[in-house]
């Protein structure tokens, strides 16, 4: 079944759906995967030309729900998070001409705090380049949502701005603050009313409301709050913000997120059609998902992870302007420029446990046989995994 990524059909689940027969590679290996106990259940959807081209559901919600998954379950998203919700509401704001990516945090953050954080710019945050740590545990800190945010703006610094490639929860904390004093909005809001709502993601949402609860999919069985989670955001520190961050909250399907995917390939191609989404200017797109190279070395564009050869959860197969990125919760999205092609992948790597690391074998094992089953077998010879 091909569904037009204009339009608002109503869901059909993968099960009613009839796979066409070069995805029954692709079928297999994920029912396999979860065999193997990669995952509870997984769903994946395949975009090219603007189309959803196929979309399956494989294995079942969680170890006490054996009700099988389908294309409306809502899963959550994790770091998805970071590039659908914050970086796409940082290009807004730079096509708006409200924010300079070369400008210091400071001048639009004064609470960020430290030793060396006036040479720290926006640009940085988005590479990951800011000399920020990774993480720490703010939920275990500090006591409330304001008190997590001042722990994070006031973090020192691990390395001098620009020098060191780190994958920094703590630097979307800061950006998404930028976000909002900018826009005078809390995030949620604001992708609300600008990007979920025009593109018709209507089971995109931070929090999401009780009724949305048999929809989604259990995550972890956590020890901080002693219980299984479903319908509350996985990342602490999230939780300790409230549920609503740049970093993780998200929650979403995968025919919510191939609208996203559509919108943003349609930008970057400067061919968006009239009232269709925000208007983004296609060299500010490609700007945000271009290499940077900064540090030297890096994979990262400005929020987004590139496509690299050498491995990744992308693969061996896409084409070089590939851009994508992962969440922790076992979730993944993909975007070829060159083919049009998009592969989300979603699914509970974590239930009932984070120990679980084969959603590491998975992603790039899926990607090389998408590819394969869209460009033939010469344009992806398959690796033994």
């Amino acid at each position: 079944m091909l569904v037009a990524w204009g339009t608002v059909p109503a869901l059909v689940t993968a099960q009613e759906s009839p796979a066409p027969a070069r995805f029954t590679e692709v079928r297999s290996y994920l029912e396999q995967a979860v065999e193997r106990g990669a995952f509870p259940g997984a769903v994946l959807a395949v975009g090219l030309r603007g189309q959803v081209v196929y979309r399956t559901a494989v294995g079942a919600y969680g170890e006490g729900d054996r009700r099988p998954v389908s294309d409306t379950t809502i899963y959550d998203l994790a770091s998805l998070t970071k590039v659908v919700g914050l970086t796409t509401a940082t290009m807004l704001l730079v096509a708006d001409g409200q924010l300079d990516l070369d400008a210091p945090v400071r001048h639009y953050l004064p609470a960020f705090e430290g030793v060396g954080k006036d040479q720290v710019t926006v640009r940085h945050l988005l590479l990951h380049a800011s000399g920020l740590p990774a993480w720490r545990p703010l939920y275990q800190e500090a006591v409330d949502a304001s008190a997590a945010r001042a722990l994070a703006d006031t973090t020192p610094l691990e390395a001098p701005a620009g020098t060191r490639y780190t994958y920094s929860d703590l630097g979307a904390i800061v950006l998404t603050q930028i976000v909002e004093h900018l826009s005078g909005r809390r995030l949620d809001s604001l992708l609300a009313e600008q990007l979920f709502t025009p593109l018709g993601m209507s089971h995109t949402r931070f929090l999401p409301p009780p009724d949305w609860l048999l929809l989604i999919a259990p995550t972890e069985r956590d020890p901080w709050r002693g219980r299984v989670l479903r319908g509350e955001v996985h990342d602490e520190n999230a939780a300790r913000l409230g549920g609503v961050s740049g970093h993780a909250g998200l929650f979403s399907t995968a025919p919510d997120l191939a609208r996203f995917a559509f919108w943003l390939l349609n930008a970057y191609h400067d061919r968006l059609p009239p009232g269709i989404g925000p208007r983004l200017p296609a060299p500010i797109v490609r700007m945000f998902v271009r290499r940077a190279n900064e540090p030297a070395g890096s994979t990262r564009a400005l929020g987004w992870d590139t496509f690299s050869r050498e491995g990744g959860s992308g693969g061996h197969c896409l084409s070089a302007t590939s851009f994508g990125h992962t969440g922790f919760t076992g979730t993944s999205i993909w975007i070829d420029p060159e083919r049009d092609l998009v592969i989300i992948l979603l699914t509970n790597r974590v239930h009932p446990t984070r120990e679980n690391q084969l959603i590491r074998e998975v992603r790039p094992a899926v990607a090389d046989r998408v590819v394969r089953a869209i460009a033939g077998a010469a344009a992806c010879p398959l690796l033994e995994r």
